[in-house]
């Protein structure tokens, strides 16, 4: 199969033990992000199979509708940014192991790396001209709320705790029930949550459930010094609600490794340039260990179509053997 890999800005897969999984495919890597969709489907005229790198392309119909010799398409996790229906009229399978194995111990490494710079103001603290900037407070005695009862946020919550942390939750009612089984410290209301942590760390997917769920108010419960953090989604707050909370004085602190509008180069973006943001480019999947977990997956997806048994998939509808 002709199979086009696309946004791997730094060229990494080709050195990955996964890369050798599509040895006998026809493979062109594209190590820059196309935003323009009649180039981009200049590039994939010849594709069979197309691999998305996370979200950083949006799969649109128009896109789809100019690619007529697209099959399938390969990936991993949630797919806001697939067009799934059009997929389907366009006759191209869709696979996606949306239930993977295993928590992202990636993200959960910058979400707590993210947690220990704010609260001891690491981006800051050379940058102000001065020896030192201010004061930063401990981890230990302070309370961490976590909202989404998944896997990443249980092996934040193991992080916070090794550092001395008290740990709540908040979400659905059925996160909040499993986590009650398990015994965990569920929070008695949403106002109580946002308002007694020390610092929020937001760990959902992003669906048309989840979309909006931080409202501005749950934000003006926090504490003035308290710290949000998000690597998750930013659709998982309601649009213009951050930055109003930081420039409210709402928080003391954000930080977050994802945009609304991503690639996000402009030093002059508002949020970007808040001085009580700590921003990080997306980036909490990005290691070579999760990579090579990942495309793992997205790789073997592909071998399985073109050996006539497909797995994962998403609209199986359209796949006739």
């Amino acid at each position: 199969m002709k199979v086009h890999i696309l946004d791997d800005w730094f060229d990494t897969l080709r050195g990955l033990p996964c890369f050798d999984l599509l040895a006998g495919h026809d493979v062109t890597v594209w190590t820059d992000h196309q935003p323009d969709e009649a180039i981009l489907a200049d590039r994939l005229q010849d594709a069979d199979c197309v691999v998305l790198f996370r979200e950083r392309t949006k799969v649109t119909r128009g896109l789809l509708e100019r690619l007529p010799n697209l099959r399938l398409i390969s990936q991993r996790g949630a797919y806001p940014h697939v067009d799934v229906a059009a997929c389907t009229d366009q006759s191209v399978l869709l696979c996606s192991n949306k239930g993977a194995d295993g928590a992202n111990h990636a993200a959960a490494e910058l979400t707590f790396a993210l947690i220990l710079s704010a609260m001891r103001q690491l981006p800051q603290q050379m940058k102000a001209g001065n020896w030192q900037m201010g004061v930063g407070r401990s981890l230990r005695g302070r309370r961490l709320g976590l909202y989404g009862y998944g896997r990443i946020g249980r092996v934040v919550a193991d992080y916070a705790r090794a550092f001395g942390m008290e740990v709540v939750w908040w979400g659905s009612e059925a996160g909040r029930a499993r986590a009650k089984v398990d015994g965990e410290t569920v929070a008695e209301s949403s106002a109580a949550f946002f308002g007694s942590c020390d610092v929020v760390s937001l760990h959902l997917r992003l669906t048309p459930e989840t979309r909006g769920s931080v409202t501005a108010e749950d934000l003006s419960a926090m504490s003035p010094r308290a710290v949000l953090v998000n690597t998750s989604r930013a659709g998982l707050i309601a649009e213009g609600a951050l930055l109003q909370a930081l420039n409210a004085g709402h928080l003391g602190a954000a930080a977050v490794d994802v945009f609304d509008s991503e690639p996000l180069t402009d030093p002059n973006d508002p949020l970007l340039s808040h001085p009580k943001l700590i921003a990080t480019p997306h980036i909490g999947f990005v290691t070579e260990d999760e990579f090579d977990k990942q495309f793992a997956d997205i790789f073997a997806q592909v071998n399985a179509y073109a050996a006539g048994a497909p797995i994962h998939m998403i609209n199986p509808s359209v796949y006739a053997p």
